[in-house]
């Protein structure tokens, strides 16, 4: 799976491809470099052997160049165990497809499968489909799926909508900071009204990839939404940490109190329910197009779909300003505002 398990600060893990570097300059690292790949204006620099990215990246960064190790992200579904720990089969929730929007939501994650809620849709045309069982193994994939949940809890949220796809996790969920930050060149052109980030991760110095962010730049006019994490902590979890971009944490089923596996902090600027949500979902083996299903992911996702709802008769900044205002519900000590998740 080519990942590694780093701590440059002890006893602060994160995820890493090993043997690479992200830079914006391919000569920063050349003392280190044995080879270049150009992604779209910044490069995938492959180390020499025994070289070290992340003291390579500390070492760059207080010379006042834009570099990163090439991070690991995954989508950030429930992991710790109970009836919620992976999707399991549902019935059709309440959905209604209202009329067609010019509003425009920009989604990194597994990709979408076809489904009865928008496989008619003249925007699901030609986008990155899910991949269901990439082992063979006759089961589905532990993140099949995700990206297809997420678009059902937007288009719930914000019937009528325009989706755009990429896909930046492969089916258990993993990718990285050099997919995303392709993903986002590709996507720079486009009109984006709110962009959803299912995914995130740590970094290791707990500082926001400054990569990401010239990235994240590219999208002034975009709200930015992304999960919190499945954490259960307080540390810093990115993209969501960033200033301009909205976390979102996740609330338990009765929405009210933190779920127990969602991030939280400061950092955190909504909430929503991300405990037990039905969605959409892939056709596979017992799945039959929903499935109920628990993480931060799902959360962001309910915050964007309401931000893009909001969207129709404002610009895009106004509706998140609308839709997080403090006034217009509660707000949760550590976790923000609260935004109401269909039922």
């Amino acid at each position: 799976m080519n990942v590694q398990a780093v701590e440059h600060t002890p006893g602060r893990s994160t995820l890493i491809r090993p043997g690479v570097l992200l830079a914006r300059s391919p000569a920063a690292a050349g003392r280190w470099t044995q080879a270049v790949e150009n992604l779209d204006g910044v490069y995938l620099v492959r180390l020499t052997p025994g070289a070290d990215p992340c003291e390579i990246a500390a070492t760059l960064s207080g010379q006042g160049h834009e570099v990163s190790p090439n991070h690991v992200v995954t989508g950030q579904p429930l992991y710790f165990g109970g009836p919620t720990g992976a999707p399991l089969p549902a019935t059709a929730p309440a959905y209604e497809p209202g009329e067609p929007s010019r509003v425009t939501v920009g989604l990194l994650d597994t990709g979408v499968a076809p489904h009865p809620w928008f496989r008619d849709a003249a925007w699901f045309r030609d986008l990155p489909g899910e991949v269901l069982d990439a082992d063979g193994d006759g089961l589905l994939d532990g993140q099949a799926g995700h990206g297809t949940f997420i678009a059902g809890l937007v288009l719930r949220q914000a019937p009528g909508v325009r989706l755009r796809v990429a896909r930046v996790l492969d089916s258990n969920g993993v990718g990285d900071e050099a997919g995303v930050l392709r993903a986002l060149s590709v996507l720079r052109d486009t009109r984006l009204d709110v962009l959803v980030l299912s995914f995130g991760c740590f970094t290791y110095d707990d500082r926001p990839s400054p990569l990401m962010e010239r990235a994240l730049a590219g999208f002034p006019d975009t709200v930015i939404v992304a999960c919190a994490g499945n954490t259960a902590s307080a540390r810093p979890f990115w993209p969501a940490a960033m200033p301009r971009v909205i976390a979102v944490g996740a609330l338990d089923s009765e929405e009210g109190e933190r779920a127990r596996f969602s991030a939280y902090g400061p950092w955190v600027d909504a909430c929503a329910r991300g405990e037990a949500l039905t969605s959409s979902f892939v056709d596979f083996q017992q799945f039959h197009s929903y499935a109920v299903w628990s993480g931060t992911s799902f959360a962001a996702a309910v915050v964007a779909g309401a931000i893009a709802a909001a969207a129709r008769h404002m610009s895009p900044g106004e509706a998140a300003n609308h839709v997080l205002d403090p006034g217009h519900g509660r707000r949760f000590p550590d976790l923000g505002v609260l935004v109401p998740a269909p039922r």
